[in-house]
């Protein structure tokens, strides 16, 4: 039964040596005690190898989107750069537009103050050509003569001003539209520049994103694998109470009977999820029979459980649970002591453990998680012969 329930050595293999291993498996059938422990651990191995792999490729996931959302936030910045860049490109292009008009309306009003002056030039020629004397006998008084000749000087004066000043805001709209047009330039240069450099950071949040992608679908592909490999173990564990497992049995000098089945998620253990799918506070798969006693007893018995490192396998818990928490053995057991199977072939191949609930003579009722490797809750009862008793302080 699978019994792995903490963060073990992950051996790292290639996909290639999973395939490998994965058809050597069940290509050389044994049996069924050698076939068990053989491919029993393989399927740990395999699992573990692969949530490695799924947890190096989801570190790579999330690092590679870090850095596209970086990305993304420099690009952002870029596009309201654009943004603002073309808004003032369009705000001097009304400008040069408005003055473009305004040049053609003012060469058109410079065109009929030039044609009244020329119109009135040649009135003035013609009344040039009459004499002082000739002007003052066709006047009817010497008042009108006055007007005559002050009417003549202040047309002049006037379209002299005209034309002057049509001129000079003629000359003044031609700088003020070369102004604008440089602007412009710098402005469409400016764009050029920032729309390549836009384009660059695009790309590069593209490529980036691509890349989290593809991360990503390792991630689910190992996921997928962990899943169909699990799937073949939970099959291979069935196929162990089929042919043999039951409410009782012998393995060696371990004797248990009256199990109760499996009753799924219960016995007040509070880590529901589907199994190996997190890690509890001592450091082990959830649903595990080592993640159950571990919380047994902390949460039940009031045990001093502290996390293990990497060592919590139930074979391990000998020197491992000593290490860590103190724990040690006994011949007697009581209430709240660890029964530990160690590894049993096929029927164990990492071990067992299980916490004692009451005990009769030389029978112990325990309690546990994950017998027959099913992840549930069940209870049983078993001989003082062929196992290790620990008691944690």
């Amino acid at each position: 039964m699978k019994q792995l329930s903490t963060t073990p050595v992950l051996k790292r293999v290639t996909t290639k040596i999973f395939l490998v291993g994965f058809a050597v498996v069940f290509a050389f059938a044994t049996p069924l005690a050698m076939y068990g422990r053989v491919s029993a651990d393989r399927w740990d191995d395999q699992i573990n190898s692969l949530r490695a792999q799924a947890n190096q490729y989801q570190a790579q996931a999330n690092e590679l989107k870090a850095k596209g959302d970086t990305l993304q936030n420099k690009l952002d910045e870029i596009n309201a750069q654009v943004a603002a860049l073309q808004a003032n490109i369009n705000a001097n292009q009304a400008k040069h537009d408005k003055l473009q008009a305004d040049i053609a309306a003012n060469q058109q009003k410079l065109e009929r103050t030039q044609d009244a002056l020329g119109e009135m030039l040649a009135n003035l020629y013609v009344d040039g050509k009459i004499s002082s004397l000739e002007l003052l006998a066709s006047s009817q008084n010497i008042g009108e003569f006055v007007d005559k000749q002050e009417y003549r000087s202040s047309v002049r004066d006037q379209l002299s001003q005209t034309i002057d000043a049509v001129k000079k805001l003629k000359k003044q709209l031609e700088t003020d539209k070369q102004a604008v047009e440089k602007v412009l330039t710098e402005l469409k240069q400016q764009n050029d520049q920032l729309s390549a450099v836009q384009a660059e950071q695009q790309s590069l949040v593209n490529q980036t994103r691509g890349e989290e992608a593809a991360y990503q679908n390792l991630v689910n592909s190992a996921k997928s694998q962990m899943q169909s490999i699990a799937a073949q173990q939970q099959a291979y564990y069935a196929s162990l109470v089929a042919r043999g497992g039951g409410n009782s049995g012998v393995v060696g000098s371990f004797q248990y009977w009256g199990w109760s089945g499996n009753r799924g998620c219960s016995g007040g253990y509070p880590y529901c999820g589907p199994q190996d799918t997190s890690i509890d506070p001592w450091n082990l798969y959830n649903r595990e029979c080592v993640s159950y006693v571990a919380w047994a007893l902390a949460n039940r018995f009031g045990k001093d459980v502290q996390p293990w490192h990497g060592d919590g396998n139930a074979y391990q818990w000998p020197s491992s649970a000593a290490r860590w928490s103190g724990a040690y053995r006994v011949s007697s057991p009581q209430p709240g002591d660890v029964v530990v199977l160690p590894a049993s072939g096929g029927f164990a191949p990492i071990g067992h453990v299980m916490i004692v609930e009451s005990v009769s003579g030389s029978d112990m009722f325990v309690s546990q998680y994950n017998f027959y490797g099913t992840g549930q809750y069940s209870t049983m009862w078993v001989k003082n012969s062929g196992v290790i008793l620990m008691r944690f302080p």
